[in-house]
């Protein structure tokens, strides 16, 4: 059984627009958790009223994205679900994106699947899954790989985000869940990712399935977009900042090779304080 889980704080509108792309969706088995972790703008209300079939967890505002996303796992696991996406509320699903994963899914059954993300009003690809290079620490987004296929209609990634990601439940049986403690926002879906990659789990990029993604409008990026000495520090220390130093020497910690953890650590500390001043989100869309 295919189950969605998505953790969500406030932002209703695009919780309503989210969920109405999944009750669009071509295919129709699967069940949808939703994790409302202490919204306060009538989001839980509006699910019960608008999306009764929707499982609506209600918490009390203190888990974030990780521990919000594997307690509704954890509920999925619980009621024999087989098949995970972890989805999040910004991001709308072409009518047969669920189909697409799942048809891929047959020749892939062991392995991770993303679709191929695009902005939700150009249509641009912002995002074909990333590749971590650990000698120089540089993240690459191998979206060039869709238009460069030879003929493929997928390609291999060593980490993906996990705002929409299909996961066998055995991947969390084996690794277990995203670390919730060392990683409570960010980063947590890349360091999931890598450690299924290292226990044999490969992670493709679906060219033939698409999302629709809103690149700017996350805290995440508003800290890089309105550039200050308080959001500088914000991006180095916050919770929401893509470049916090302690998340990423805990990542590199965990997931480095180790002939490489000095100079990933190095180049990668060294590109996280002087990338808040040169990378323009408008123009590249999210980048980490």
């Amino acid at each position: 059984m295919l189950f969605i889980v998505t953790p969500v704080f406030n932002r209703k509108k695009f919780t309503y627009n989210y969920l109405q792309s999944l009750k669009d969706q071509t295919f129709k088995d699967f069940k949808v958790i939703i994790v409302d972790d202490g919204s306060t703008d009538g989001t839980s209300k509006m699910i019960k009223n608008d999306f009764p079939k929707v499982i609506l967890i209600e918490t009390e505002g203190n888990l974030w994205w990780s521990e919000s996303t594997n307690l509704g796992i954890k509920h999925a696991i619980s009621m024999g679900a087989s098949q995970i996406i972890t989805m999040n509320n910004d991001t709308l699903l072409e009518s047969t994106l669920l189909n697409d994963l799942l048809l891929y899914s047959k020749d892939h059954p062991k392995t991770l699947l993303m679709p191929v993300g695009l902005h939700y009003e150009t249509k641009v690809i912002i995002d074909g899954g990333w590749n971590i290079n650990w000698k120089t620490a540089k993240y690459r987004n191998m979206s060039y790989q869709i238009k460069n296929s030879n003929g493929k209609n997928f390609h291999n990634v060593n980490v993906a985000p996990g705002r929409c990601l299909l996961i066998p439940v055995e991947v969390f049986n084996k690794i277990g869940f995203f670390e919730a403690n060392k990683f409570p926002q960010a980063i947590a879906d890349f360091d999931f990712t890598s450690k299924a990659n290292r226990f044999g789990f490969d992670i493709i990029v679906c060219h033939d399935a698409k999302v629709m993604l809103y690149p700017l409008d996350s805290g995440s990026v508003d800290i890089i977009i309105n550039k200050s000495i308080k959001n500088y520090f914000l991006h180095l220390f916050g919770r929401k900042g893509l470049g916090n130093l302690k998340w990423f020497i805990l990542f590199a910690i965990r997931n480095s090779p180790k002939r490489y953890l000095i100079t990933f650590l190095i180049f990668g500390i060294f590109r996280r304080l002087l990338n808040y001043f040169t990378v323009n989100p408008k123009q590249r869309g999210m980048k980490r």
